[in-house]
C-alpha cells in the first residue's frame, strides 16, 4: 500500500519581477521568479537584426525634374523629410513663449498627482485592467467578486470597490443635448513633418502628416502671424451606424469616433487607444408609413449635420488661434486644430456630402457615366452654393445630384471642404463594394449564362469554402484564392481584369507608397478599366459600368497624395471599436479603457529609458509604490511551474520591433528519436554541416562530411514574424503566422506547410526565391554551435515569367536523378515566411472527397499565391 504524500500548504506568491523591455515597453508582464522573467524575455522579446532587403516591387527612376530636396544641384542622400518652415511645432513655456533650442520641458505649476492617478493604488489599477481588458466581467460578477473579497480574513470587510457601480463611477461624465424640428415643435510623432522622401528623392506618403493636405493647411494657417511656430493637429472623424445585439433584442447605435491626425497610422490600425469614442448621434424614428416621406428624410439630414456642428462648436476658436498643450515628450506646444478626413462608408459619404445616392461625393461626374464624364471637376462648398442659388430643387436633384436647402456641417468651420476630406474606404469601396458586390456577382452571372444546367456543379467546384455569410473578413479570404479557382471557367480577359484589380487593391493597402507605387497604381487601374469591358461585351453589364464604388478608384491617387496611405483611414478602424453591449456599458467601458491607457502612457513616458540592468534607477522611480522593489536584486527560488505565453494562433498581430522577416522554432521541443520517418536525414545533416562550414565549396563524398552526434530535438511548428501592415498586425506593422510540420495537427490530418526560402536577395521578386514544403523542424548542436534547421522538399518554377492571365508564378515538384522528390536540410534563417500554393486544377472537377491535406500531392503544378498577404505580394512578383 502506497504511503500517502504529506500535504504541503500552498502559499500565495506575489509577482515580483516585471518585464521592462525597452522595445516593447507596453508589455510590463509580471512573474513570480527571475527564471520566469528570463524565459518570457527570451521567448517574446528576443530582438533580431534585419536581413538584407530585397529589391522593391516598383522601382523608381528619378526624372531630374524633382528630387524633393529643394535644390536640383544637390544629390539626396538616403531617406529624409522636409518640415514646414512656419508651423514647425516650436516648444514653448507655460506662458506660451518659445523655449531656447535644447531646453528641458517646463514643470507644470499644478501640484503633482498621486503615483497611480487616476487610480487609488496599484491594486485598483490592476483590478480595473483585469475586469475591463482581460475578463470583460459583467456587473453581477463584479458584485460577487467584491463580496468574496470582503469575506476573506484580513480584509476587514473592505474590498477595493464597494460594488460595480463604485467601479463604474468616473470623473468624465457624458453629456447630451436635444434638438427638434422648428416646424414639428411649433416654434505623436511630430506634427510638423510633411514631405517624406525615400531613396533617389522620390516622394513617399505614409502617415496623414506626410500628405499634401496637411502642408496646404499649414500654408493657409501661416498667413496669420499669431500661428507662427504652432503645431497643426488634424481631427480625424469617423462614424458608422451599427446594430448591437443584446438580450432584449437589436438596438441601433450611431457612434462617432475621433482621432488625432498626428498619430502614426500603425497606432491607429493596431486597434489600440489612438481612436476614441466621442459620442452617439441620434437616430430619429417614425411610423412605417412615414419612413419614405421626403420631409422625414429632410429632417434626418438636418439633424445629422446640426448635431455634428453642435458637437464641434466648442472647438471652433481653437481652429483659428493656437492653444498651449502638453505633448508626449513632456514639452508644451501651441496647437491649432483643424477638421481632417472623415471615415465613412458610401451611404454615409452621400449623407455627409449632401448628395443623391448614386452620385460621386468628391466630383461632379454624372451618375450615368461616372468614369467617362469629360466635364467632371472636383466639388467644393462654393460651387454647391452657386448651384443652389441658380437652380430649383428638382434640377439640383436630377441634373447635379445635389440635395437642396442644406450645406454640409463642415462648411461652418475654417479651411474645410467635405468633398476633399471624405477619406478613401478600402473595405466598402474596394473589397466589398467592387470585389464582392460586383466582380464576384458578375462572374457568377457569366457562369450561370454559359454553363446553364452545370452551373451548380461549377460553382461548387470553384467555391470549395462555402462563403455563406459575406463579411469583410470573408471577402478578404475569398480574394486570396479566387483567381486560381475560376481559371479555366471564365475568359482570359476576365481573369486579367480581376488580376489588375487585385494588384490595385494590394498596392493601395501598403503602409507607405512612393511615386513608383502610384505609377504602378495608375497602371493597374488602367488595365482594370480596359479589361472589365469584357463584362459589357458578354452582356452582363451591357448598359455600361457607372457605379460609385468602382468610380471611387479613380480618386485614390489624389487621396494618397493628400492624406497618405489609405490603410490608416479605413472603416475597419472605427468598426473595430464597436462593443456588443448595452449603451451604458459602451460608455463606461470606453471611459475606463481611456483611463487605463492614460495611466499606462504616463508611466511609460516617465520610465521609457529604463532597462532591466538599471535597477537602482528603476527602484527609485517606483519607491513607495510597493512594499518591495519591482525587481529585487536578491536571488529567489526558481518557479518550476512557470509556463510562458500561450501558443500563437494560426495568424495574429505582433507588437515587436519592425524587422524584414524572422522565423523561430516553437517553444516546446520533443527529443528526436531514431524513427522519425526520414531515414535519409543523417546524410542530409552531414551535407548541411559541410555547406555551413565550407560555404561555396562543392560537397565531397558523404563519408568526408562531418557527422552530428547530438540526437537533436524536433518541433511541430515554427513562427514566422514579418512586416505586413495591411494584415492583422501590431502597432509596428508586424504579423505572425505559424508554419506547421506535424503528422497530426491538433489531433487531425497531417499539416506540412510551404515556405519562401531565400535564394539571392539581389534578384527582384520571385527570381530571388525558392519555394519548399517543410517536412520536419529540428535543431541540434555541433561543436558548441546551435543549428535550427528544417528538412524541406523543393519545388521548381514552371516557365521563366508570370502567368499573363493571373499575374502569378507557377511551380511544380522538383525531382532528383532517381525520380524521387528532391529534399535537403536548410538553416531556419533562410526561411522568409509561409508560402501559399494553389493547385492548377485543369479541365476536370476536383473530387469531392479530396482532403485539403492531400492537395500538394494531388496536383502536378501550382500557382504561387502572391495575394496570401501583404508581405507575399511584395516578394512573389
Amino acid at each position: 500500500m502506497a504511503t500517502p504524500r504529506a500535504t504541503i500548504p500552498l502559499k500565495y506568491q506575489p509577482q515580483r519581477y516585471y518585464c521592462t523591455d525597452t522595445v516593447n515597453s507596453d508589455c510590463q508582464k509580471g512573474f513570480i521568479s527571475a527564471t520566469g522573467l528570463n524565459h518570457h524575455y527570451n521567448a517574446v522579446h528576443k530582438h533580431h537584426t534585419t536581413r538584407p532587403s530585397h529589391p522593391q516591387q516598383h522601382s523608381w527612376q528619378p526624372t531630374g525634374q524633382h528630387d524633393g530636396s529643394g535644390d536640383d544641384n544637390v544629390e539626396p542622400q538616403g531617406a529624409y523629410y522636409v518640415k514646414h518652415p512656419v508651423l514647425d511645432g516650436t516648444p514653448v513655456d507655460l506662458n506660451g513663449d518659445d523655449l531656447p533650442e535644447g531646453a528641458s520641458p517646463p514643470k507644470p505649476n499644478t501640484p503633482s498627482k498621486r503615483a497611480w492617478h487616476p487610480f487609488e493604488s496599484r491594486a485598483h489599477f490592476e483590478l480595473a485592467d483585469f475586469i475591463f481588458h482581460q475578463n470583460e466581467m459583467p456587473g453581477a460578477q463584479i458584485d460577487e467578486l467584491m463580496h468574496i473579497w470582503a469575506s476573506m480574513p484580513g480584509q476587514a470587510g473592505t474590498p477595493p470597490y464597494a460594488n460595480h457601480e463604485h467601479l463604474y463611477k468616473g470623473d468624465a461624465p457624458w453629456t447630451s443635448f436635444s434638438m427638434e424640428s422648428v416646424e414639428a415643435g411649433g416654434s505623436g510623432g511630430p506634427s510638423w513633418k510633411h514631405s517624406v522622401f525615400g531613396e533617389k528623392g522620390q516622394c513617399v506618403w505614409s502617415d496623414l502628416m506626410t500628405g499634401n493636405w496637411a502642408w496646404n493647411q499649414c500654408n493657409e494657417l501661416s498667413k496669420d502671424p499669431d500661428n507662427h511656430g504652432a503645431m497643426f493637429v488634424p481631427i480625424i472623424l469617423g462614424s458608422d451606424k451599427t446594430t448591437v445585439s443584446v438580450a432584449t433584442g437589436n438596438n441601433e447605435y450611431y457612434p462617432l469616433y475621433i482621432s488625432a491626425g498626428n498619430v502614426h497610422n500603425g497606432m491607429r490600425c493596431a486597434h489600440g487607444e489612438a481612436v476614441s469614442l466621442l459620442g452617439f448621434l441620434s437616430i430619429p424614428k417614425t411610423d412605417k408609413e412615414f419612413e419614405a416621406d421626403p420631409e422625414f428624410h429632410t429632417f434626418q439630414r438636418h439633424l445629422f449635420h446640426t448635431s455634428l456642428e453642435a458637437i464641434f462648436h466648442a472647438m471652433h476658436p481653437a481652429m483659428t488661434k493656437p492653444q498651449s498643450v502638453k505633448c508626449a515628450d513632456g514639452h508644451y506646444c501651441r496647437a491649432i486644430y483643424g477638421l481632417g478626413p472623415y471615415i465613412a462608408d458610401y451611404p454615409e459619404q452621400a449623407l455627409l456630402a449632401c448628395i443623391v445616392q448614386g452620385w460621386c461625393p468628391k466630383c461632379t461626374a454624372h451618375q450615368t457615366h461616372l468614369d467617362h464624364d469629360p466635364n467632371a471637376i472636383l466639388c467644393n462648398h462654393e460651387y454647391t452654393q452657386l448651384l443652389m442659388d441658380s437652380f430649383a430643387s428638382y434640377v439640383l436633384w436630377q441634373k447635379y445630384g445635389i440635395v437642396d436647402d442644406i450645406l454640409p456641417f463642415i462648411a461652418s468651420f475654417p479651411h474645410a471642404n467635405i468633398h476633399e476630406l471624405i477619406a478613401p474606404d478600402i473595405l466598402h469601396q474596394i473589397i466589398k463594394g467592387t470585389f464582392k458586390d460586383h466582380l464576384v456577382s458578375w462572374v457568377e452571372t457569366y457562369l450561370k449564362k454559359h454553363y446553364k444546367n452545370d452551373f451548380a456543379a461549377v460553382l461548387a467546384d470553384i467555391d470549395r469554402h462555402g462563403f455563406k455569410q459575406w463579411t469583410g473578413n470573408d471577402s478578404k479570404a475569398l480574394m486570396k484564392v479566387y483567381l486560381p479557382a475560376i481559371a479555366g471557367y471564365v475568359p482570359n480577359e476576365m481573369l486579367q481584369a480581376l488580376s489588375a484589380f487585385m494588384d490595385f487593391c494590394y498596392i493601395v493597402c501598403q503602409s507607405s507608397l512612393g511615386e513608383a507605387d502610384l505609377e504602378a497604381l495608375d497602371k493597374a487601374l488602367q488595365h482594370f478599366e480596359t479589361h472589365h469591358s469584357i463584362f459589357e461585351a458578354e452582356g452582363i453589364h451591357s448598359d455600361g459600368i457607372s457605379i460609385p464604388q468602382i468610380h471611387a478608384l479613380q480618386h485614390y491617387h489624389e487621396a494618397i497624395e493628400l492624406f497618405g496611405a489609405p490603410n490608416g483611414l479605413s472603416t475597419p478602424i472605427v468598426e473595430s471599436k464597436h462593443i456588443h453591449a448595452e449603451m451604458a456599458q459602451v460608455l463606461l467601458v470606453n471611459q475606463w479603457q481611456d483611463k487605463l491607457a492614460q495611466f499606462q502612457a504616463e508611466c511609460l513616458a516617465e520610465g521609457r529609458e529604463l532597462t532591466i540592468d538599471n535597477l537602482s534607477l528603476l527602484n527609485s522611480l517606483f519607491s513607495g509604490l510597493l512594499d518591495k522593489p519591482l525587481i529585487p536584486q536578491d536571488n529567489v527560488h526558481e518557479d518550476t511551474s512557470f509556463q510562458d505565453d500561450p501558443y500563437l494562433q494560426e495568424a495574429e498581430d505582433d507588437d515587436s520591433e519592425r524587422v524584414d522577416a524572422v522565423v523561430q522554432l516553437a517553444h516546446k521541443p520533443s527529443e528526436m528519436g531514431q524513427d522519425i520517418g526520414h531515414p535519409e536525414l543523417p546524410d542530409l545533416v552531414s551535407i548541411f554541416l559541410f555547406q555551413q562550414r565550407n560555404p561555396g565549396v562543392d560537397v565531397p563524398d558523404i563519408s568526408k562530411c562531418p557527422k552530428a552526434i547530438d540526437p537533436g530535438y524536433s518541433f511541430s511548428s515554427a513562427v514566422a514574424t514579418f512586416y505586413a501592415p495591411s494584415d492583422f498586425s501590431g502597432a509596428n506593422g508586424m504579423h505572425c503566422q505559424c508554419i506547421h510540420a506535424s503528422p497530426s495537427w491538433r489531433n487531425g490530418a497531417p499539416c506540412y506547410d510551404c515556405v519562401f526560402v531565400e535564394k539571392d536577395p539581389t534578384l527582384p521578386g520571385f527570381q530571388g526565391l525558392y519555394v519548399a514544403q517543410v517536412l520536419l523542424f529540428f535543431s541540434f548542436h555541433y561543436q558548441n554551435v546551435h543549428y535550427p534547421c528544417a528538412l524541406v522538399q523543393w519545388f521548381t518554377p514552371v516557365g521563366n515569367e508570370l502567368c499573363i492571365n493571373t499575374g502569378m508564378w507557377k511551380v511544380g515538384h522538383e525531382y532528383d536523378e532517381y525520380g524521387d522528390h528532391l529534399v535537403s536540410v536548410i538553416h531556419l534563417d533562410s526561411i522568409l515566411q509561409p508560402a501559399h500554393l494553389i493547385g492548377i486544377y485543369g479541365d476536370e472537377y476536383i473530387p469531392p472527397d479530396l482532403h485539403y491535406s492531400d492537395s500538394l500531392a494531388a496536383f502536378g503544378s501550382f500557382y504561387v499565391n502572391k495575394y496570401s498577404d501583404h508581405h507575399a505580394f511584395g516578394l512573389a512578383f
